[in-house]
Formats: C-alpha cells, sequence, structure tokens
C-alpha cells in the first residue's frame, strides 16, 4: 500500500511542472473533448507495479494485469457530448454452459463379465449446466475543474439478473428391474453423477421422507437488482488523455432472489411394505434485500471507491 501512495505521488510531481499546460510538447490535448470515448480500468495492479520498481524490487513485481473496475465485472466506459459532460455505461452480457458424461456399469444387466472376453455392459450418465449473468448501468456525468485537475459529479441507474441450471441423465434407471433387491435398482455409486468428482456432487440429496434421491434438475432462483446511486469524485491527468482517480457514491438498491428448485428422484417403503420409485420438487429458501446508503451496501454496479485509470481516445 505505501508504494503504490509513492507511486501516485511520484507520478503527480513528476507532471507538476507541466500542470498549466494543457497540451504536451507535441500538441495533444490532456482533457477529454466532444465526441471522445473512454474506458476504466482499476489501477492498483499498476500502482503496485511501479511502487515495486520504485522500492528496488524487493518484492515479486509481476506484469500488471488489466482488471475490472466492478465487483461484477462489468465493462464500464464513457461518451463525451461536451467537454465537460459525458455518459456512462457499464455492461456485462455472460451466458455459459457445461457438459459432461461418465460411464457406469449397467445394473439391468444380467450378462456376466468374463476377462478379457466379455465385457461388462456400460450404460451413460451425463450432466449439463448452464448459466446467466447480465449486469446494465447508464448514467450521465458533468465535469469541472483547473488545469489537469479534473473533478465530476452525476448520476446513474443500474439493473443485474443471474441464474444457474443444471440437469442429469442416468442410464440406471430407477424402474423395477431384477438387478435389484425386491425388484427396484437401489440408489448406490452406480446410479450418481459425478463426471468432475466434487464439481458436481451436489447431485444427490433427501427427500420429505428421509429417503435417498438423485437429482435429475437443480434450478437456482433468479437473482434481481436493480440500484440507483449519485456519485462524485475526481481525477488528474498524468499524461495526455490518461487519468488517474476514483469515485464515491451514495443511493439505493433493491436485490430480490427467488427460490431454488429441484427435481429429486427417489426410492422408498410404503406402508404396504412395498418398494416404490417418486420424483419429488423440492423448494428452496428465497429472499430480498433494500438499501440506501454508501457503495458497501448499494453496490449493486458502481467501481465502489476503487482508484481507477481512465483512458480517453
Amino acid at each position: 500500500m505505501k508504494k503504490s501512495i509513492l507511486a501516485v505521488a511520484v507520478v503527480l510531481v513528476g507532471s507538476s511542472a507541466f500542470a498549466q499546460k494543457m497540451e504536451s510538447k507535441n500538441g495533444e490535448a490532456y482533457l477529454p473533448q466532444a465526441e471522445d470515448w473512454a474506458i476504466g480500468v482499476d489501477a492498483t495492479p499498476f500502482l503496485n507495479y511501479f511502487g515495486n520498481l520504485i522500492g528496488g524490487g524487493q518484492n515479486a513485481n509481476n506484469a500488471p494485469t488489466w482488471n475490472y473496475l466492478t465487483t461484477n465485472q462489468t465493462i464500464t466506459g464513457k461518451y463525451f457530448v461536451e467537454d465537460d459532460m459525458a455518459y456512462r455505461a457499464s455492461i456485462r452480457l455472460g451466458f455459459g454452459s457445461n457438459k459432461g458424461s461418465t460411464m457406469v456399469a449397467d445394473r439391468g444387466s444380467v450378462a456376466v463379465p468374463d476377462y478379457p472376453g466379455t465385457e461388462p455392459v456400460m450404460v451413460e450418465n451425463t450432466w449439463k449446466s448452464g448459466s446467466t449473468n447480465i449486469g446494465i448501468g447508464v448514467g450521465m456525468e458533468k465535469r469541472r475543474g483547473f488545469g489537469r485537475l479534473q473533478g465530476f459529479y452525476g448520476a446513474e441507474l443500474g439493473f443485474n439478473i443471474a441464474s444457474a441450471k443444471n440437469t442429469f441423465t442416468y442410464g440406471n434407471t430407477l424402474t423395477q428391474n431384477v438387478a435389484g433387491p425386491g425388484g427396484i435398482v437401489d440408489i448406490d455409486a452406480a446410479d450418481d453423477m459425478d463426471v468432475n468428482g466434487d464439481a458436481v456432487a451436489d447431485n444427490t440429496g433427501t427427500d420429505v421422507f428421509g429417503n435417498a434421491g438423485r437429482v435429475t434438475e437443480s434450478k437456482s432462483g433468479a437473482t434481481i437488482g436493480f440500484g440507483l446511486r449519485g456519485f462524485i469524485g475526481a481525477e488528474y491527468f498524468v499524461l495526455p488523455r490518461l487519468a488517474i482517480g476514483g469515485e464515491f457514491g451514495w443511493g439505493l438498491a433493491f436485490v430480490s432472489t427467488g427460490a431454488s428448485e429441484t427435481l429429486l428422484e427417489t426410492e422408498g417403503i410404503t406402508n404396504a411394505g412395498t418398494e416404490a420409485t417418486n420424483v419429488f420438487t423440492m423448494e428452496g429458501t428465497k429472499s430480498s434485500s433494500f438499501g440506501v446508503d454508501t457503495e458497501s451496501v448499494t453496490g449493486v454496479f458502481g467501481p465502489a471507491g476503487s482508484l481507477r485509470m481512465t483512458f480517453h481516445f
């Protein structure tokens, strides 16, 4: 942290001799102008890098990384409609899917494996997953300042939604089968789906009667968030069109998460003493929250006080 502060101080002091000049020696303007675009990144990795250089390399000095400004990983940018006014936007459009499979022994097969000629009869278990993560923010900022030191303020709206789903299919069904005791295939490791170890080991559970079961489908409750914030900040242009600065915000946010839903296939013993199978729909809890505060509470989409580097072009 001390080296990061030292790096900022060196950059600012080194450029103070030109503080009143609004153009470089090559005639390049320091400040943004109408019709310019800008993109912001986390400044901390760069400040740490230069701080370690100044400190004599006592710590490992890996190349700086290009990090997102926001915790929800939105791409953040601006468009200047006037020299002192810009529209702001942040966006994340995330869609993902995974698929895996594994072969397990066919519990219904009556064939007896005999090495090396008669191989065990195998069936396939599969796993599919999908996820969605969308974040959008829009706003406007006004600017004022003296020389390369520029202050700004404004307001913006934010929205985000996230959800996930897993689907499991099994080669061995929980139906009457001569291979299982009582004519029903029992749930055990041969029925479970575990393609990638613990990563998908949550495909088993217990029904409302306490019977073991296997998941055929699980859906997380969709999380939806809305936010409105005002912000104020400052930045210093250390090079033409390159500024280091930060901002704070205050506002409100509402976040709601729906109940998760799991389809659980189980088997058990009826009151009559017979074995039976069934599919139960198991619902999880749901929640919601509302806050009016600084961004430690309402940071649905804002940069939350991080130091940033902003590139204008």
